[in-house]
């Protein structure tokens, strides 16, 4: 796929460029994992943003988490009105330019002009003589390219895979990955069990994400649905519900609640712990069904059955990855529309808030997520 391979020093230092958000940074870690397999002696340090700083902290893959709020530089505005931008952004080059860096792998697209730049100045500044990265026809900086068909031609976590194989980075594990202490998940298991004996709790654990990243609200699917399938799911299978996100989906949390009909045991986890407590107790679940968001990949990553509901971004680019593993379910609900993805699509940043009717999300009925379900739980049952 890429037009040129070449191999590093073993003791290589190796800069990864991930500033994104929980969900895409773990699907970066397969890549990481070829990496640290590849170069066992290499200094591998990882370039993220604040909301996912800490998401890989005890994994022995990565050397260094270096931080930088991207969202100070979006603009070039920004940083001309605000000097303090200026100084820690020229911090940061310093901090880069130190780290000797011999290649820097940018697991980006070049999708926005400024973007373009800032990948640009980040990358150069670090002196790195191999810069590696995604070209869609604007990579010219790059003298590592690997092809970039568009959003979707291969999934992120594929396409991750591919930029650390043009330096001859490969794995065999290619599943996503995140690191639990012992202590998040006794946490997590207070959460769901409180004092009770697991053996006694009401099963199947079903965990629900209803909300999504901030970014793009437009991949909701309506509350009411979400709770017509706890209520359909209830009576098939009896158990308990537990609804997954941060503070801010509090009310939509109370937006289903409201609108169940059946008796089903219902808690609201809006807010509770951190990201990776509510990893822990998604790992607890018996399923997760959930709209196309950070959650989702964190069930992927911890086994969870996972059910994907997706609308305006493309499946094929971040639905739930398996990378392949035997015995990890992971299904995708949507519909087959010819305006679908809108949101990312081909090499363009598309429409995050979807269009006017959004028939993608409201024409989908939730019979279809019913069938997925009863796939996982259906099984589980026979199991049981």
């Amino acid at each position: 796929m890429h037009t040129q391979q070449i191999t590093l020093a073993a003791d290589a230092h190796i800069l990864v460029v991930k500033m994104a958000g929980i969900g895409d940074l773990l699907l970066a870690t397969p890549a990481l994992r070829a990496l640290r397999e590849s170069y066992p002696a290499a200094q591998i340090d990882l370039l993220v943003t604040p909301d996912s700083a800490g998401l890989l902290n005890g994994w022995d893959v990565i050397n260094d988490v270096i931080v930088l709020d991207k969202y100070l530089f979006d603009e070039p505005k920004q940083i001309v009105r605000n000097p303090q931008s200026l100084l820690k952004l020229k911090a940061l080059l310093s901090r880069l330019h130190g780290g000797h860096y011999d290649a820097v792998l940018l697991l980006h697209h070049l999708t926005l002009p400024f973007g373009r730049l800032k990948h640009q100045a980040l990358m150069r500044a670090t002196g790195a003589k191999w810069r590696v990265g995604l070209d869609n026809g604007h990579g010219w900086f790059l003298n590592v390219r690997i092809k970039d068909d568009g959003f979707g031609a291969m999934h992120e976590a594929e396409y991750a895979l591919a930029i650390a194989e043009a330096v001859g980075a490969t794995t065999q594990d290619k599943t996503l990955y995140l690191p639990l202490t012992e202590e998040q998940r006794q946490q997590a298991r207070q959460i769901v069990y409180a004092d009770n004996n697991p053996d006694s709790v009401a099963h199947p654990i079903i965990a629900m994400h209803p909300g999504s990243g901030g970014y793009s609200v437009a991949r909701r699917w309506p509350a009411e649905r979400f709770a017509s399938l706890a209520d359909t799911l209830y009576r098939d299978y009896g158990g308990q519900l537990l609804l997954i996100g941060g503070a801010e989906e509090a009310e939509l949390h109370q937006q289903v609640i409201s609108a169940m009909t059946s008796e089903m045991p219902v808690r609201s986890l809006a807010g509770k712990g951190s990201i990776k407590v509510a990893a822990a107790v998604i790992e607890q679940a018996d399923i997760f069904i959930g709209n196309d968001a950070g959650p989702m990949h964190l069930a992927a990553a911890v086994g969870t059955p996972t059910v994907a509901i997706f609308s305006l971004s493309s499946h094929k680019a971040w639905g739930p990855y398996t990378g392949g593993a035997a015995g990890r379910q992971a299904y995708v609900v949507r519909l087959n529309l010819p305006c679908m993805p809108c949101f990312y699509h081909g090499h363009e940043l598309g429409t995050p808030e979807g269009c006017s009717t959004r028939d993608c999300i409201m024409q989908l009925g939730v019979d279809p997520v019913v069938v997925a379900a009863r796939k996982v739980l259906g099984a589980q049952r026979v199991n049981r």
